[in-house]
């Protein structure tokens, strides 16, 4: 297994000592409430999800990063390791064990205006469609 450092992207305002924990509506399909806890070893592919995470939520949210760390046992994610993406190229992960919040990370790379809006509308798509989620 990858050994890190993991990050977390929310919406979420965290401080460090927080445990992020299972049993929260998801940030992409929130009438469900999720088994695991993600996260990834790409400081920007967690800066990517809690972009995502702020735009799919209503209201005035901020996209925040944190470096993170596994209490528990941890897995590939097989919402994007699967045949399309053979080894974890993303170095994306769950857990069901709880994650505790070490630090707010700034030094990610936010998306451009212009990716900011293709994810908008792929994730459109996926609600339309109503892709599931492995949950």
């Amino acid at each position: 297994m990858d050994a890190g450092p993991f990050f977390h992207g929310t919406r979420a305002e965290l401080t460090p000592g927080d445990l992020l924990t299972a049993g929260h509506r998801s940030n992409y399909r929130p009438e469900v409430v999720m088994n695991h806890v993600y996260f990834t070893a790409l400081r920007d592919g967690a800066g990517l999800a809690a972009e995502i995470a702020v735009m799919l939520a209503p209201g005035d949210a901020e996209p925040h990063v944190y470096r993170v760390e596994p209490s528990g046992e941890y897995e590939d994610d097989p919402n994007v390791t699967d045949t399309k993406f053979p080894g974890n190229p993303t170095r994306s992960f769950r857990t069901v064990a709880p994650m505790i919040v070490v630090e707010e990370i700034h030094d990610w790379t936010p998306l451009t205006p212009e990716v900011r809006e293709t994810w908008r509308r792929q994730k459109a798509t996926l609600l339309e469609n109503d892709a599931e989620i492995i949950n």
